[in-house]
């Protein structure tokens, strides 16, 4: 399978060229690696702090990795965070966070890419979050003896390291120092492959970053206009598929505003948005609207990025998109934290978080529409259910948090950085 992945990483570029002219996204991770090495370069010329490198796929794996990030900052001040995105709608969106010293884009995985980069930004420390497994990244961080850490990992049975022609993918497991796995299974899975001994069952680092946002959650005067005293559906992250379903209810359902957060804000999502949904305006929109405007407003549809996990503090119901596509619900657990009824489709059976959510009562899935609007009747008409299975919610969110801790401790323990 070696072969396969050489191949993938020398196509993957090659296609995101060819597409950059017509797609935004492409056009974004081709622009953004330009004369990367070259920057990163200039960057180190006079750095001397030691360096601890974080690197997340995208904005969620970002999010996840950022309790980690925090502690490391507290208990480490003489080092430097270098955080690396592999996505652009992780980089464009956090590439001015406060926490991180340097962000960049991550090269290409390859020989020579890797070999460079860590050369000049000798890391100490390497946390890949999740699901991140670059060869050649692996390879040259432990023959340079740097250790790495995987937090949050997640594996399922379906996956390559599983397959019968899986070698080389297993053998990505070997160069991780020790891997913190969420859950259980995750362990028994690959504990034949790498052994008892480096790996810990730390929970989700999710869980933690969630609850820190909760605590502090960011205000938004219009919003809170909007909402107030209302019944509220906040529906976040969601897809053509999702909007579908929920549009059926939107249009007849009497007494409920919306906010409806689209996974993707293309002029041609927000558009249809603001079609499927009652007297709808883009919150821009809404916020320069007059009083008699914004009083005939019954959804409001956001068309920034960054705002969706504080939102959620205003609903009365929080409808999680992505479960009526074949990729699955997102985080469900911005809006449990807040003790608001969890809703979402049929798809979910990749998050163990959803699993179990669902199986305490603490969490709805419904199949259809006329699901979901037996669902949303029930919950709107029983205030009390509807306060009970945020509750549910909620404390099922504190109970599985401290797994930013589990880590810090380990990195403290085996003296990985030194104060």
């Amino acid at each position: 399978m070696k072969w396969a992945y050489l191949i993938f990483i020398r196509l993957y570029p090659l296609i995101a060229r060819i597409l950059a002219p017509i797609n935004p996204k492409a056009a974004l991770w081709v622009n953004g690696r330009k004369g990367l090495l070259q920057r990163i370069k200039a960057d180190q010329i006079n750095q001397t702090k030691p360096i601890i490198w974080l690197h997340a796929a995208s904005l969620g794996e970002f999010e996840q990795g950022l309790p980690v990030a925090e502690l490391l900052k507290q208990q480490y001040p003489s080092y430097a965070l270098m955080v690396t995105f592999f996505s652009p709608s992780g980089y464009e969106v956090k590439k001015n966070h406060p926490i991180a010293d340097y962000v960049y884009y991550l090269p290409m995985d390859s020989y020579s890419n890797a070999k460079a980069f860590i050369g000049m930004t000798k890391p100490v420390l390497a946390i890949f979050i999740k699901y991140e497994f670059w060869y050649f990244y692996l390879t040259e961080l432990q023959k340079q003896g740097i250790p790495t850490l995987l937090v949050s990992g997640i594996f399922r049975s379906n996956q390559l390291f599983f397959k019968w022609y899986g070698q080389f993918y297993r053998q990505l497991l070997h160069q991780f120092n020790h891997v913190f796995v969420q859950d259980p299974y995750s362990a028994s899975l690959i504990e034949p492959i790498i052994g008892k001994d480096p790996i810990s069952i730390s929970g989700d680092t999710r869980f933690d970053r969630v609850l820190e946002i909760a605590a502090k959650p960011k205000r938004h005067e219009p919003i809170e206009w909007f909402s107030a005293n209302e019944l509220i559906v906040v529906a976040g992250s969601t897809w053509s598929e999702d909007d579908q379903v929920l549009q059926h209810y939107a249009k007849q359902a009497k007494g409920i505003k919306w906010i409806i957060a689209p996974h993707q804000i293309s002029s041609e999502r927000l558009a249809e948005c603001l079609q499927r949904y009652p007297a709808a305006l883009l919150l821009t929109d809404f916020e320069k609207a007059s009083g008699i405007e914004q009083a005939n407003t019954q959804t409001i549809v956001i068309n920034n990025i960054g705002m969706l996990s504080s939102l959620y503090q205003y609903a009365s119901i929080a409808f999680i998109g992505g479960g009526f596509t074949n990729e699955g619900i997102h985080n469900i657990l911005e809006a449990a934290v807040y003790g608001k009824p969890v809703v979402f489709g049929p798809v979910y059976d990749k998050y163990l978080e959803a699993i179990e959510m669902v199986e305490i009562g603490a969490a709805l899935s419904v199949e259809t529409a006329l699901d979901l609007e037996t669902t949303f009747k029930e919950l709107i008409e029983d205030s009390v259910k509807r306060i009970e299975i945020g509750h549910l919610g909620a404390n099922y969110v504190k109970e599985k948090s401290g797994a930013s801790v589990k880590v810090l401790s380990f990195i403290q323990a085996n003296r990985l950085l030194t104060n």
